[in-house]
């Protein structure tokens, strides 16, 4: 049986930026991407903590060391500059892998690794 579980999660992040002249997706800083084991294009879950607002989408590399977290297109209709956010990916595997599986979270402190 194939279970899907957090893989990785970027815990409380801030939105720096809204573009909604672009067609989609999230910008992530490079620096936190690796930290929290999260590749471009990978599909991630979007939780807002100001205002409740879930949503999917994907991820775009952003330039390391910048600290940006951009939501693009309609997302940034769901968003604030200044919110903050929980970034969670999932995976699919195995139940027995599942139970030992450990996944990558990470509490960056102002949107830099600490």
């Amino acid at each position: 049986m194939m279970i899907e579980v957090m893989k990785s999660k970027l815990h409380c992040v801030t939105v720096t930026q809204a573009n909604l002249n672009y067609m989609g997706s999230i910008t992530i800083d490079e620096d936190l991407m690796d930290a929290a084991n999260l590749i471009a294009g990978e599909k991630v879950q979007i939780v807002d903590n100001n205002n409740g607002e879930r949503l999917e989408t994907y991820i775009i590399k952003g330039e390391r060391g910048s600290g940006c977290i951009c939501l693009n297109g309609a997302a940034a209709r769901k968003v604030q500059v200044g919110d903050t956010l929980i970034i969670i990916s999932y995976a699919l595997m195995d139940f027995e892998e599942a139970k030992h599986f450990k996944p990558s979270v990470v509490f960056p402190k102002d949107n830099k690794l600490v």
